[in-house]
């Protein structure tokens, strides 16, 4: 029989990994909802006590305002209707029995310091007299509002109005006028009460509409990550569903750029390694060949290994460019030095002559001495691959010219450029292949190699051209030849010292600055 308990302490720990995974209170959704319902809590609660003292407030206001009004008619009345103080006593009497009083409302009379009758008769037992309060009242002398807090549930708290009788400078009485709030107050709690429930049932259907609204809202995470999980290195075309200009939206367009860019950089690292695949087996077929044919002839040996070394040695060019490549993105990729520009280009000329199969010119265009900062050694090597590239695709007739000219900057604030070129008069390049030559390994529309060599020779001058922070421009026809210029920023040493910085990727000039 199996053991019961070992097998369900071993599940035990999955369920706990199970629930801590798909718990409910660990969804982003839930947390914004109880926040939500929190904050709406907190505010309900933080209310309803300033609404219950602002009610009451109002309340005490409300019964100030008729015990002073009530107070000031009897004054009127009394001042009006009594011609003889000497009836003072039976007039008071008359006009409690006469005058109407309110619910909770009371008026008091008290002559010559006693109690003198009430209307209605029956008092609440904190105003009867012998009370504490009836005590004070009879011995007032000036008007008087008060408040006077009682344990009985019935009253709860008691406001009046005072008002002495004087009569010949003698104070002869008081009349009062005086409401208990018990059902004032019980109304405002049955108001709260409802007002409570009201509250409630809002909060449920508003944490319900949260709750939905939370979910719709974060459909888009949802999506994104249905989204990653299913993108694999051979399935790069899922994309979300931009909908609305909010910070939901922008992430949905950032993701998709980055999967246009993934997808970019998988094709483009498929195709590289392709092409480097292609590049390395041609010269390894050949080496295998040569060295399993070759016999113990001594000269046929001979021709065996120069065959074998010249291939390794285009191999190892091969490798260097890539390794070049490689290192276009790091910060002492460019070394720039103090260069004097006429001499520079005169010895640029001077190594390009030797390259060329063809008639090879210089033409500046540099009035003065020039001195600026610039990499020497990548700027010959972008140059003259330029110039191999333009031998490559030009006659024996044709011509090379190798020019240079500084133009002055048409924004104030940027630098001036110093305008490298290389002209030919060659076989020109098609126009559906000019975007395309400065990438690695680029092959024309019909699938064959724009030229001789390994293909890397335009992707090197771009890249030592940005990281530079200049830019390439290219002037070609076909049959008529073709002209690429380095446009890069003029850099001058400063008064403390030359800069040797690379120059940032900020700085790089956009086309047509």
């Amino acid at each position: 029989m199996p053991d019961l308990s070992v097998q369900s302490a071993g599940h035990l720990p999955v369920a706990r990994n199970w629930l801590r995974r798909h718990s409910i209170f660990r969804q982003t959704r839930t947390r914004i909802w109880i926040w939500y319902v929190g904050l709406i809590l907190l505010f309900l609660g933080s209310a309803l006590p300033i609404i219950y003292h602002a009610l009451s407030r109002q309340i005490s206001d409300r019964l100030r305002e008729e015990v002073v009004a009530e107070v000031i008619e009897f004054r009127e009345e009394l001042a009006l209707e009594l011609t003889d103080p000497s009836q003072l006593r039976a007039w008071l009497l008359d006009y409690l029995a006469n005058e109407p009083t309110e619910e909770d409302q009371y008026f008091i009379a008290i002559f010559n310091g006693q109690f003198l009758g009430a209307s209605p008769a029956k008092l609440p037992a904190a105003m009867q007299p012998g009370s504490p309060l009836m005590a004070e009242w009879q011995r007032l002398e000036q008007p008087t509002y008060g408040e006077q807090d009682v344990d009985d549930p019935n009253v709860v708290r008691i406001l009046y109005y005072a008002e002495p009788i004087v009569i010949a400078g003698q104070v002869q009485g008081v009349f009062l006028t005086a409401y208990i709030t018990a059902d004032e107050y019980q109304e405002v709690q049955e108001a709260m009460r409802t007002m409570i429930s009201i509250k409630l049932l809002i909060l449920l259907v508003a944490s319900l509409v949260a709750w939905w609204v939370c979910g719709r809202l974060l459909r888009p995470l949802r999506t994104l990550a249905m989204a990653a999980r299913s993108i694999s290195e051979t399935d790069l075309s899922r994309r979300l569903t931009v909908e609305g200009n909010d910070e939901l939206a922008e992430m949905a367009r950032t993701f998709n750029d980055m999967m246009d860019r993934l997808q970019q950089a998988f094709v483009h690292q498929k195709d590289f390694v392709s092409d480097i695949s292609h590049e390395l087996r041609t010269p390894i077929t050949v080496i295998q060949g040569h060295l399993e044919l070759m016999g113990d002839d001594p000269e046929e040996q001979r021709e065996a290994l120069a065959v074998v070394s010249d291939e390794l040695g285009r191999m190892m060019r091969f490798v260097n460019d890539l390794l070049l490549l490689a290192r276009a993105d790091q910060h002492d990729f460019i070394q720039p030095e103090v260069v004097e520009l006429q001499p520079f280009l005169e010895e640029l000329y001077a190594k390009a002559k030797v390259l060329a199969e063809c008639d090879c010119q210089l033409e500046l265009r540099i009035q003065e001495p020039l001195t600026l900062m610039l990499d020497r050694q990548r700027m010959t090597q972008a140059v003259l691959n330029l110039v191999s590239n333009a031998v490559r695709h030009t006659p024996s007739d044709g011509q090379i010219t190798l020019g240079a000219l500084i133009e002055p900057t048409i924004n104030p604030e940027g630098p001036d450029l110093l305008k490298l070129w290389v002209r030919d008069t060659g076989e020109g390049i098609a126009p559906a292949d000019q975007q395309r030559i400065f990438e690695r390994f680029a092959r024309a529309a019909s699938g064959q190699r724009l030229a001789e060599g390994t293909g890397l020779g335009l992707a090197i001058v771009q890249a030592i051209v940005t990281a530079s922070g200049g830019r390439i421009e290219l002037v070609s026809r076909v049959g008529q030849g073709s002209t690429f210029t380095l446009v890069l920023p003029v850099v001058r040493p400063s008064a403390e010292g030359p800069d040797v910085s690379p120059p940032t990727a900020s700085s790089v000039l956009e086309p047509g600055a």
